[in-house]
């Protein structure tokens, strides 16, 4: 039986809008200037095509901003979150997140750098800090890390490490591999676990998702 005439505009709506994305990411990623018209050329699709997905600039980085995210989510989901201690199971998460926001520095350091209210900022960042939550939660049952703080409150900061681990690396005033270092042995401290736990991952690369 044929596809029905609504099903295949479906499909070729979806298309469209991953051939959007795909482009928008990698064209903003080279120049966070460019317009929609460069966008669209290298997506295939007209502008009006780009508007009858996204009615606005803003609309696109935002769907932009939530494909980063989603990648980066899918690469700390590939890591068996109850496979190794919660120390090991962090610090590989938080390595495979970081592999995918290197991807685009040029992108994440524009996008950075819009005005968002803290409400936004906290959804947009909700998926990863939820995954983090958990682990820290089995890293405290477990007695791998201190539990006299608040989970909200390591996750919080873990979140602050991390983006001061990338700001630091991206200005030139560490290399990648201390920052790495010097975000691990914070995190340690943090949440009050043995510099040892872990060990035998330090600072290796996380499984790439597929």
């Amino acid at each position: 039986m044929k596809s029905s005439p609504p099903r295949n505009r479906r499909a070729d709506a979806r298309r469209s809008r991953a051939a959007i994305l795909d482009a928008a990411t990698q064209v903003l990623n080279v120049d966070p200037d460019a317009g929609l018209e460069t966008i669209a050329g290298a997506a295939g699709v007209t502008r009006p095509t780009i508007y009858a997905h996204f009615p606005s600039r803003e609309q696109l980085l935002l769907a932009v901003v939530e494909r980063i995210t989603n990648e980066a989510v899918a690469a700390m989901d590939d890591i068996a979150l109850d496979a190794d201690t919660a120390t090991d199971t962090l610090l590989r998460m938080i390595d495979a997140s970081a592999q995918v926001t290197e991807r685009y520095p040029v992108l994440l350091k524009m996008i950075s750098a819009q005005p968002v209210s803290a409400e936004a900022d906290r959804d947009r960042h909700l998926p990863v800090t939820d995954r983090i939550g958990r682990v820290i939660e089995r890293g405290r049952q477990a007695g791998e890390f201190d539990d006299r703080l608040p989970v909200d409150w390591l996750v919080a900061s873990t979140m602050a490490l991390g983006h001061t681990a990338s700001t630091e690396q991206d200005a030139g005033r560490l290399p990648a591999a201390v920052a790495r270092d010097a975000l691990r042995t914070s995190l340690l401290r943090l949440l009050g676990a043995s510099d040892s736990a872990g060990a035998s991952r330090r600072s290796q690369p996380a499984k790439q998702s597929k």
